[in-house]
């Protein structure tokens, strides 16, 4: 932590490389001087993320005990999954080399990528998912559910994490397949949620664990044990860039050159701004569409209109969350489908997104196998592609093969591999004996 004349220097150095950037090119609006001071983490119990440490890794979540929050976050993927579109309930193992069970056949990809976990406990995330569909409002929360169904005093990450439980693709399983899908394909929002608890506080390690916490049994202490492991276990915010503005410890001048097209000619601060480099806003970039696109089981398209389908607002169509760079070298493949397997490939996607997506080559995603899958359906449809074009928001934008270059070292300067592996990592075995992803 900044001793308070640390903090004093590294606000000048903070100040200093504002300079550099301003007389670069960058908007005088530019202050990084916010990167020295220490981010707002939530604070936890460790008995608490003890017990929601083995609970992410644990398949009892999931409604054919099959799969775990970690099957899709992992630390071996930099808590994501290493592929373009998951496999969810039906899929065997994790990562690239994650294949499909004959006996319990996917129904469909998971629509969107898994988003990195990194820096979540920072208060300034507010907003969770591609799209946005859980977010932390003036008055109330916003959720999927009815009004009620999530307590409005739950944390954000314990309120997120307990989206993925009841889809059906993620965790839940098919129609009819056990007592949970049985209670999501009828609505019973609470009843699916009565039934995960049952199982877990059934299992003794468990109930004795959340025993010593709260006299309450219910997926509330679930979840909050969930949101505070997610909170701690993965915070990345030291940097070779931190050290360098913060600690002037030394940085390439490649990266320093990538750092002033970053903030200036690169334009790439307009959306990826602040301490970790994100809005926290949406927009529609031209993005292509893989996959089976997020519609509902009764709809035919495979589209995704991103943050429309939250707000019903035709002005957000196309529209996604603005991700954190944090590591982001180590967590491809990039957006919200998961379209690019290379840093390289999506820096350049930014610089002129409708020639990109016109020119996209389906043979760099990296999907795991699936039988019958109709991946590219979006791709082959004029129309639908013409409607991604005209949404987006970006200019083109010229830079040499060598400023590319410069942009990528900056962006890998952003790695905090200690953060990147984690506190506590994967557990050996979890309490309920199922096997641990």
């Amino acid at each position: 932590m900044n001793t308070p004349k640390t903090q004093k220097g590294a606000g000048i150095l903070a100040a200093l490389f504002t300079v550099c950037l301003a007389a670069s090119g960058v908007s005088a609006q530019t202050d990084l001087s916010h990167s020295c001071t220490a981010p707002n983490f939530s604070k936890f119990e460790e008995r608490l993320v003890d017990v929601g440490h083995l609970l992410f890794f644990d398949p009892i979540l999931s409604g054919n005990q099959n799969v775990a929050c970690a099957t899709c976050h992992h630390p071996d993927f930099a808590t994501a999954d290493g592929v373009a579109l998951g496999l969810g309930d039906g899929g065997k193992g994790i990562g690239p080399e994650q294949t499909f069970d004959p006996s319990n056949l996917p129904e469909q990809r998971i629509p969107r990528n898994a988003p990195a976990l990194f820096n979540l406990g920072a208060a300034e995330f507010t907003v969770m998912f591609h799209d946005g569909r859980l977010e932390e409002g003036r008055e109330a929360r916003r959720t999927p559910f009815a009004p009620g169904t999530i307590a409005h005093d739950l944390p954000m990450l314990a309120a997120q994490a307990l989206l993925p439980l009841l889809s059906p693709d993620e965790m839940a399983g098919h129609y009819s397949e056990n007592a949970i899908s049985k209670a999501v394909r009828r609505g019973e929002v609470e009843a699916a949620w009565a039934v995960i608890a049952a199982r877990v506080f059934a299992v003794p390690e468990y109930a004795e664990r959340f025993t010593q916490l709260s006299s309450e049994q219910n997926i509330t202490q679930i979840a909050k044990a969930l949101g505070a492991f997610i909170a701690t276990e993965w915070q990345a915010d030291d940097s070779p860039f931190d050290r360098y503005i913060c600690q002037q410890k030394p940085l390439s001048a490649h990266a320093i050159t990538g750092a002033q097209l970053f903030y200036g000619k690169a334009k790439c601060s307009a959306c990826h701004s602040g301490r970790f480099q994100t809005d926290h806003g949406f927009h529609a970039i031209a993005m292509p569409q893989i996959g089976p696109g997020k519609a509902e089981r009764y709809e035919s398209h495979a589209r995704d209109t991103g943050r429309q389908r939250v707000t019903g607002d035709a002005d957000d169509a196309y529209r996604f969350r603005t991700p954190s760079l944090r590591n982001v070298a180590l967590t491809a493949p990039y957006g919200h489908v998961g379209a690019y397997a290379d840093l390289e490939d999506v820096v350049r996607h930014h610089l002129d997104p409708v020639a990109s997506l016109r020119a996209y080559d389906p043979g760099v995603v990296r999907l795991a196998p699936l039988s019958a899958a109709d991946d590219f359906r979006i791709l082959n449809d004029p129309e639908e592609m013409d409607r991604i074009a005209a949404a987006n928001e970006l200019m083109p934008i010229h830079l040499s093969d060598e400023e590319v270059a410069s942009l990528i070292t900056f962006l890998h300067a952003l790695t905090d591999a200690s953060g990147a592996k984690g506190r506590l990592g994967r557990p050996d075995n979890v309490p309920s004996g199922l096997q641990v992803p």
